[in-house]
């Protein structure tokens, strides 16, 4: 079953979220109220404090944790392994496939497409996971190809629920998880909404406390 593919994934609310196989990934850690120190891969998507947090990275990553993040932020990252993607790029880090996909506002300001931010697809066992990001709907959506699309649906700031269902068509995944809401903006009528149009099974993750 599609559900199957979400298993491995915690969501710690917004766009926070760990995923675990041979290696432990986190994406965008913030409000993690455990130091778990198990992170062996840390994704940064953009500098913005509700994805960028020092002190939730440090929760989360062991001593020897790579940090990607877009080179767009390097004089913003201190850690000692640190990997900077532009958007296009892909890489192979610790067995783990990354690709780096542009993620912007196009009717917006808060993510400019010149500021090269960036969402990943994540190959983890054989597992393709698409983390979009702060995203809008993008053309960019369609050269993913990934089983799990955890996508923003609050708007505001990010796509609508009504957006991100296009952006679930263009894309294709196997199955979806809603993510940024429940925090700043959004709620949970955006993911059930979401959840009721897509063109794929949708799992609406509740958040580890």
């Amino acid at each position: 079953m599609p559900e199957e593919l979400t298993k491995p994934i915690d969501w710690f609310g917004h766009a926070s979220f760990r995923i675990r196989g041979t290696k432990t990934i986190y994406i965008d850690p913030w409000k993690i109220k455990t130091a778990y120190l198990d992170g062996d891969l840390i994704f940064i998507t953009h500098s913005h404090y509700d994805h960028f947090s020092v002190d939730d990275i440090k929760k989360a990553a062991k001593p020897e944790a790579i940090i990607v993040a877009p080179a767009s932020m390097k004089s913003e990252l201190s850690f000692k392994n640190v990997v900077l993607l532009k958007p296009g790029e892909n890489v192979t880090l610790a067995e783990v496939g990354i690709e780096a996909i542009r993620s912007y506002n196009t009717n917006k300001k808060f993510h400019p497409k010149s500021n090269n931010w960036l969402g990943y697809v994540i190959n983890l066992d054989g597992v393709r996971y698409y983390h979009a990001g702060d995203t809008d709907l993008i053309e960019e959506m369609k050269a993913v190809s990934c089983d799990v699309a955890m996508l923003p649906v609050s708007g505001v700031y990010v796509m609508t629920a009504k957006e991100a269902i296009l952006a679930a068509q263009r894309i294709g995944p196997k199955v979806a998880i809603p993510m940024h809401w429940g925090d700043i903006v959004g709620g949970k009528s955006d993911a059930e909404q979401f959840a009721a149009g897509a063109p794929c099974p949708v799992v609406i993750k509740e958040p580890i406390k």
